[in-house]
């Protein structure tokens, strides 16, 4: 007599596959990324500034064979564009096994980060399009921050990171986990400054975990600084009233992001 199917164990089998799945990293064939479409790529980049900055700024696309190309040319020494492979992606040593083609990155810089933390991003993409294997990669980034190849600010400054949308590692310095999140913020050049000297107060693990499950934090922290050393940042994030306004600003554009790809998504 034929046995029964086992159809429970089926299932089973079958849920732990499309959660695997779900849960692979979003990964580029080689080392390509799929453009966003101009338009909307451009409008994300200046997202990442506030409105009175957006005018006049420059602006950069990136051609995948290439690494960043000026849209758009600006007059008030700020620059804007949207990172597929983030800096973030160079800290930590954790190893980078492949490029991610899910991470957005919109972020700003005036003139003094321009000489300064702008030339990671834009190296970064150049050597991507050229094929640069991704462990590659990250191992000549992290020697030219040890070398001093990469110099910091010349001045204080800042970067702005307002947009409504940021898919990045969580907490790069300890793994290569991503997330989706609301945190429009701003970052304001600090060499040689420690949390300690500015009573920053960096987020808590509890935090951490939070902002990865809702993609924001429940609280604003207080500002902290991140890779303290030459290259250090002050973050300061906006208030939920200014956050909340962003996002309603900007419900097009993030509906738009969402229909391209399901983990641009904003979380509920």
């Amino acid at each position: 007599m034929r046995k029964p199917f086992p159809t429970i164990a089926l299932i089973a089998c079958l849920c732990f596959s499309l959660t695997a799945s779900a849960q692979k990293p979003q990964t580029s064939s080689g080392n390509k990324i799929e453009p966003l479409p101009r338009d909307l790529e451009i409008q994300l980049a200046l997202s990442a500034l506030p409105p009175h900055l957006r005018e006049n700024a420059t602006v950069y696309v990136l051609n995948p064979d290439k690494g960043f190309e000026v849209a758009r040319q600006g007059t008030n020494g700020f620059h804007a564009f949207v990172a597929r492979t983030g800096d973030d992606t160079f800290r930590g040593t954790w190893p980078l096994k492949e490029y991610r083609d899910d991470i957005l990155y919109p972020i700003s810089f005036d003139e003094a980060g321009v000489k300064a933390g702008m030339r990671v991003f834009f190296d970064a993409a150049e050597m991507q399009a050229k094929g640069t294997p991704p462990e590659k990669l990250k191992q000549i980034i992290q020697e030219r921050y040890r070398t001093g190849y990469y110099k910091p600010p010349e001045r204080a400054g800042v970067s702005y990171m307002v947009s409504p949308i940021l898919r990045t590692y969580v907490n790069p310095e300890e793994s290569d986990h991503v997330a989706t999140t609301i945190v429009p913020h701003i970052m304001h050049y600090v060499p040689n400054v420690s949390n300690k000297e500015v009573g920053g107060a960096f987020p808590t693990p509890e935090q951490l975990r939070y902002f990865s499950e809702h993609g924001r934090y429940e609280e604003s922290p207080y500002p902290f600084v991140i890779m303290p050393g030459l290259h250090g940042y002050l973050i300061q994030f906006v208030g939920t009233a200014e956050r909340d306004a962003i996002n309603k600003e900007y419900a097009e554009m993030l509906a738009r992001l969402c229909k391209i790809k399901q983990e641009w998504c904003l979380p509920k």
